[in-house]
């Protein structure tokens, strides 16, 4: 029986856990939990937000297996986990659909200005002081990062007429989208983007300024993936000075702080990092996870490591 630490995990898991092995609380920090407890955990249960650091498998002398709950693992230490021997998993594909019709419903929120008009018409307001807006289908979009998530969201474009284009680390041969080596080029080239990139250092600011710039006065920014994959003051910068028509973003760079100048905008659509809680998700989630630990109970194994890490190709 494994005994588990959570951190930055909802208490959903805890409860879903609570049958089938032994858990404690570590939201205070893995190192500040009792010696006595920390010589107990065997697994360790977190998000990409949270991670994992160096310190945090140090003060787990007896860790096994560090497990991601979801589909983001930025935070891990992947190169301390790997020189400790421990494997690392993620929620691959688990929350695809949710986030995909999150993207697309914050895309069209911000064209047709939804939660506005909603705010507009509570208030009384009605639609002749109101300009037209543009229409949403047979537009270009722009996709950075096309994982599961992303051709999720390509796949649900198709039924809007969208034309879609990509901006990946390689190129995706069995796909039928047009491929654009880099973000800038990708920019310049459709009238909207979504990014549902990965975070880490690969892609932190990667939308910045000149990306925004080329983006162009028309276009709008979706970003359901990482905070970090946007400049958010050259985000901010780019809407004041009408570089791009809007915004809509479900992830900030400094969560759960969200600047003024962004909550306050009347062309930018929030939500509150919740692209990818859904009921159906949290449960196929919860379920991955105990099955990545069962089968490395079992056979020594994971079943969805992460890229990098020891075990990823075993």
């Amino acid at each position: 029986m494994f005994e588990i630490a959570f951190t930055g995990v909802s208490k959903d898991y805890d409860a879903a856990f609570a049958s089938a092995v032994t858990c404690h609380d570590a939201s205070g920090g893995v190192p500040n939990l009792p010696a006595e407890i920390r010589a107990r955990i065997t697994a360790l249960v977190t998000t990409g937000v949270k991670g994992a650091t160096a310190a945090d498998m140090d003060a787990l002398p007896n860790l096994r297996l560090i497990c991601c709950a979801g589909t983001g693992y930025e935070g891990v230490d992947l190169a301390a986990a790997n020189d400790r021997k421990l494997p690392v998993t993620y929620g691959a594909g688990t929350n695809a659909p949710v986030v995909a019709d999150h993207a697309m419903g914050l895309l069209i929120a911000a064209i047709r200005r939804i939660p506005q008009n909603d705010a507009y018409a509570r208030a009384g307001g009605w639609r002749d002081t109101l300009p037209p807006r543009p229409v949403v289908s047979g537009r270009k979009l722009g996709i950075f990062g096309m994982g599961m998530i992303g051709r999720a969201i390509a796949r649900r474009a198709e039924g809007f007429d969208i034309t879609v284009s990509y901006c990946s680390r390689s190129l995706k041969p069995e796909l039928p989208y047009r491929f654009v080596p880099t973000l800038l080029d990708l920019a310049a080239e459709v009238d909207d983007l979504i990014c549902v990139a990965p975070g880490g250092p690969e892609t932190r600011h990667a939308v910045n300024g000149a990306v925004l710039e080329a983006l162009g006065p028309k276009g709008y920014l979706v970003n359901a993936g990482r905070g970090s994959i946007v400049d958010t003051a050259a985000l901010i910068e780019a809407l004041s000075t009408g570089k791009i028509a809007g915004a809509a973003l479900d992830v900030f760079e400094d969560e759960p702080d969200i600047p003024a100048a962004l909550r306050e905008h009347p062309d930018v659509v929030l939500s509150p990092h919740i692209a990818g809680v859904a009921i159906e998700t949290q449960a196929m989630s919860v379920k991955l996870v105990l099955d990545n630990i069962r089968s490395f109970l079992e056979t020594g194994t994971v079943l969805t490591p992460v890229p990098g890490s020891i075990a990823y190709g075993a």
